[in-house]
């Protein structure tokens, strides 16, 4: 990607400022890992300015053979008709969001957009005494995106509704489980979302797929 390029460069920088220094590269998910080895160990420079020569730098790979597993449901809880109100998929959704958070320590609900990550949030607050779960999402200041991850990892909110701005990266403690409600825009995606569940060694990641109209169902 240009991020990765950018990245790489800008460590070739360093070596012209301060000489050749160990690289170690970590990744999850990275295929295949002999070519992006490659890329990150770069070349050397050897031989004089006038008679340039370029080489590989040696670099070792260290792979684990350790399988994740998942654990994966897809539940379509259908319309519901009711005398005076429009057909809503959203109602029954909800009320199986309710049920899973309220059996959890901690669980993550991931939507593809922040106006439903709003709207879900707003639903599963509805009646309650205290709120379920909070939102996370782009358009949050940082502060307050910080305040629901802290809250989520010491154990003072049950839920987070979230966009993929908690996809990536971010450590916010154990979770027991993942939601996603509409399929995710792509596979790896998906992996990435359902496993920061039981994100730990020989854990078994739990994920509950929710699609909402059935060509999602399909995807």
């Amino acid at each position: 990607t240009k991020r990765g390029v950018y990245l790489i460069t800008a460590v070739d920088r360093l070596v012209g400022l301060c000489g050749e220094f160990q690289r170690i590269a970590l990744s999850a998910t990275i295929e295949p890992p002999e070519k992006v080895a490659g890329f990150v160990a770069g070349f050397r420079l050897t031989g004089g300015v006038r008679n340039p020569n370029y080489e590989p730098r040696p670099i070792a790979i260290v792979h684990s053979e350790i399988k994740k597993q998942y654990e994966l449901h897809v539940s379509f809880p259908g319309e519901e008709k009711d005398e005076g109100k429009v057909d809503s998929v959203w109602d029954p959704v909800v009320r199986e969001l309710k049920e899973i958070i309220s059996r959890n320590r901690s669980t993550l609900i991931f939507v593809n957009s922040r106006r439903l990550c709003e709207m879900l949030t707003l639903m599963i607050n509805q009646d309650e005494e205290e709120p379920m779960a909070y939102a996370h999402h782009g358009s949050l200041s940082l502060e307050i995106r910080s305040e629901v991850e802290r809250k989520l990892k010491a154990g003072d909110l049950r839920a987070i509704v979230a966009t993929n701005s908690l996809e990536l990266g971010i450590d916010i403690g154990a979770l027991d489980e993942v939601v996603l409600v509409q399929s995710p825009f792509s596979i790896s995606s998906a992996i990435q979302r359902v496993g920061r569940s039981k994100h730990q060694v020989h854990q078994v990641s739990r994920g509950i797929l929710y699609p909402t109209h059935p060509k999602d169902l399909l995807e």
